[in-house]
């Protein structure tokens, strides 16, 4: 029997056990989607630099249309035009007004801007304003986005495209990140066979290790595949310890079983330190972490289903503590399609597939075994069923994850 940990037990282990790397590089803004930032960033500057509006309409002053309106409109003086790209230099005095397109600068003096939709242009040299402004009304002051000091991103954030564009709002060009982790995938067991090769009898193609691969990359780190090891102690070790030299972790799958080939519990241990060998979870019981140094060793069970999902639950929070990279995960609400058995005293997690029904979300559980890949292939994501809960009704409320 193996001494499991909670899954619980598992991350806080990852949060104390592990930390984050040092190691920082600049890239181009172009490079950097999706690219975890090393460091917080801060505005030297004032984005927007000057007072402009946020309509194209009239610059005035409000006092000058207090209490007008359709029928009363203020008919205020037009004293000229704002072009776009170029300095309000223009003097407006009292009862007087100038034209201002969308993000077009404000003249001294003018503290409101009336859309042109409530205007009427007399063609005379006046403008009826048909409704009242007020200070500050459709004007976005300078500063209003970014003054100089104000922390834009914090670091551990994964850079998104709006991240990118405030970037270069604040003439940044290049943003520290941390550099993408290096993960060896190694796929282990006599019956393994690489996918473009047909199996015979007793064999099956390798599926873990481009479904690891294809999971790393998604997430934002460089995964390194060394191959099909065959249940030898001896070339598992080697090949391991090559894979620790060149990467920042390793990723084994296949033999954690407890069993006569029960090898990568031991590779781990004379490479590292065994941190733990088991969690309650289901699938995925027979999991394997260690470390050398501050590289993770994680042993995962050879099933791709079981594979996946420590991996998802496990291994990439491992990795985003070693990139200091801010975690985000959104569930979303649904009502369960079926009712759906569950193994108490181990958490339980559960493919399924998302549909609408009567206006509401629904989860369809998908019924597979951990051996099993190709049923998890249409999946929309999971949900979790806890240790102490030994089932969920038809129609109970679930977070799903996306997958």
């Amino acid at each position: 029997m193996l001494e499991v940990k909670t899954p619980e037990e598992v991350l806080r282990l990852i949060e104390t056990e592990f930390r984050t790397l040092e190691r920082t590089e600049n890239v181009r803004l172009e490079e950097a989607l999706g690219r975890v930032l090393a460091e917080d960033i801060r505005a030297a500057e004032y984005v927007p630099d000057f007072d402009r509006s946020a309509v194209d309409g009239y610059a005035l002053r409000a006092k000058d249309t207090f209490g007008c309106s359709d029928a009363v409109p203020a008919i205020l003086k037009l004293v000229g035009e704002v072009k776009m790209g170029e300095s309000a230099e223009i003097q407006v005095p009292e009862d007087a007004c100038v034209y201002v397109p969308t993000g077009g600068a404000i003249p001294p003096g003018c503290d409101c801007a009336v859309m042109i939709e409530y205007t009427e242009d007399y063609g005379d040299g006046t403008v009826g304003i048909l409704k009242p402004g007020a200070p500050g009304m459709n004007l976005i002051f300078r500063g209003d986005d970014v003054f100089p000091g104000k922390t834009i991103l914090k670091a551990g954030r994964v850079l998104a495209p709006q991240d990118i564009g405030a970037l270069a709002a604040v003439g940044i060009t290049e943003a520290p990140v941390r550099p993408r982790l290096r993960v060896g995938v190694i796929s282990t067991g006599d019956e393994l066979i690489p996918a473009d090769q047909a199996p015979g009898s007793g064999q099956m193609r390798d599926v873990n290790s481009p479904m690891l691969a294809a999971l790393l990359a998604d997430f934002g780190a460089e995964p390194v595949q060394y191959g099909i090891v065959a249940d030898d102690e001896a070339l598992l070790r080697e090949k391991a310890a090559a894979a620790l030299q060149s990467c920042d972790a390793v990723i084994l799958s296949g033999g954690s079983s407890a069993g006569v080939k029960d090898a990568a519990s031991r590779i781990i241990s004379d490479l590292g330190e065994l941190l733990l060998h088991g969690i309650a979870v289901k699938p995925g019981k027979p999991t394997i972490l260690g470390r050398a140094g501050n590289k993770p060793l994680i042993g995962l069970p050879g099933h791709p289903a079981a594979a996946f999902f420590v991996a998802k639950l496990f291994a990439l929070p491992l990795l985003a503590r070693l990139e200091g990279r801010e975690e985000r995960s959104y569930p979303v609400r649904a009502r369960l399609g079926e009712s759906l058995g569950a193994n108490h005293g181990r958490m339980q997690i559960n493919a399924c597939r998302l549909a609408t029904e009567n206006g509401e979300l629904a989860a369809a559980p998908i019924r597979s075994k951990s051996g099993l890949i190709a049923q998890l292939a249409g999946a929309d994501g999971y949900l979790m069923i806890g240790r102490d809960c030994e089932g969920l009704p038809e129609g109970a409320e679930v977070d799903v994850y996306w997958s």
